[in-house]
């Protein structure tokens, strides 16, 4: 028998539990690939490149089934799918079957990826909303605050093992989602008025009036490619970059597993830090002085990211790194807040947002393979060539900043 759980409650533990599978995965998911699978940095690059474009042309499709039959089906038909990817990715340790899993996983996290805030929007109204999404992110960040030990203990017995438990418990929360998520303010847009073709049109259409109002928007859009240009390399290759480069102390007491899983745990802590010290400092209303701090805040990742590809001392690179997570951590919101401000038009708003990951999206598919094989000859020349890849953001950060006023 079907017992509904209230909305919000079910949304916070949705948060919680999501944050709390997917870093017991992602903890030593590039240990497992490097240590396990021996995957080359190109086919590691590679890796991520399928996800990309996996989750950049499902992202549409999937959509249109949560808008035209159910927001409730669609996330349980995400989590099912996603589960299924990574017991594939865990239980077999060869190339073919890992590019395999990120596009099944890939695909079912495409069914989740908006659905999930569109649901939660339904059922208790957009009033509530951005409170249910603050309470949410608190909860996510426990959960990966609670996964991490998890991961690295299940680590310790065998190293794929947290992928397929991971995997096995998002079934089983696709089965609780199905018994206990109510779905009570859906209100299903007609098929014939939300086709995939007529939303990818609609979409050009809306995009292109906007820009052609607010040129800046191009500038923007750009910042967003580089974003995605240089990220995947790092993405993909620190983890070999600190394993091959590194004597790491004490390796033979404490495991790759549990190396990484308390870099992790300090990246995340680094990482929440920072945000509240911005928060509590920073007038996010002023757009010019987001501008002016993002790009301080690319130009410092630019350097740091260099000198973690460069130095050769173990525990400076591991410092880099920290500094590295941190101003991403820091950057990711406050872009969302400055991209925010210069949409003057809220119809266009959840299309322009969904352009801008696009656009990064697409800077990950063609930076991918182009770092990858410069890091099959030498990791720290592919870092070096990530960070060279961001730095033209700084140019078009300064442009933005000297338009002064929302145009």
């Amino acid at each position: 028998m079907k017992r509904r759980i209230n909305a919000l409650t079910l949304y916070l533990i949705l948060s919680f539990a999501t944050s709390f599978l997917f870093w017991l995965i992602f903890t030593i998911d590039a240990v497992y690939h490097v240590t396990v699978v021996e995957l080359t940095p190109f086919q590691l690059v590679i890796v991520g490149t399928i996800l990309e474009a996996t989750t950049f042309v499902g992202e549409i499709p999937t959509g249109v089934l949560a808008d035209v039959k159910s927001r409730r089906l669609s996330i349980v038909i995400g989590y099912a799918v996603m589960g299924v990817g990574f017991i594939l990715e865990g239980s077999l340790p060869f190339f073919w079957a890992i590019a395999l899993a990120q596009v099944v996983w890939g695909l079912g996290y495409t069914f989740t990826s908006g659905a999930t805030q569109a649901w939660i929007v339904d059922e208790i109204g957009e009033a509530r909303a951005a409170e249910a999404f603050l309470r949410g992110t608190q909860m996510a960040r426990l959960g990966t605050l609670v996964s991490i030990p998890f991961s690295v203990l299940l680590g310790l017995v065998i190293t794929a093992l947290p992928i397929v438990a991971g995997g096995a418990l998002m079934i089983l929360l696709a089965g609780f989602l199905a018994l206990t998520m109510p779905e009570a303010g859906f209100k299903p847009t007609p098929p014939e008025e939300r086709t995939t073709l007529g939303m990818m049109l609609k979409t050009v259409r809306d995009a292109r009036g906007l820009v052609r109002r607010q040129p800046l928007m191009l500038t923007m859009l750009a910042i967003a490619f580089f974003g995605g240009l240089y990220s995947e390399g790092l993405d993909r290759l620190w983890t070999a970059h600190v394993l091959q480069n590194y004597a790491i102390p004490w390796l033979d007491v404490l495991k790759p597993v549990v190396w990484f899983g308390l870099i992790r745990g300090l990246d995340v802590l680094g990482g929440i830090a920072a945000t509240e010290i911005v928060r509590r400092r920073l007038d996010t209303r002023n757009a010019v002085g987001l501008a002016r701090f993002l790009m301080i805040n690319a130009g410092l990742t630019v350097a740091a990211l260099a000198g973690f590809a460069l130095v050769r001392d173990f525990w400076v690179a591991l410092a880099l790194f920290w500094v590295v997570g941190m101003l991403r951590t820091v950057a990711d919101p406050l872009y969302t807040a400055w991209f925010n401000q210069r949409i003057d038009d809220s119809r266009v708003r959840a299309t322009m947002f969904s352009v801008s990951s696009q656009m990064n999206a697409i800077g990950q598919v063609v930076g991918g393979p182009a770092v990858g094989a410069v890091g099959n000859r030498s990791i720290r020349a592919a870092l070096v060539v990530s960070a060279l890849l961001l730095s033209p953001v700084l140019p078009l950060y300064g442009a933005a900043r000297r338009k002064g006023e929302k145009p």
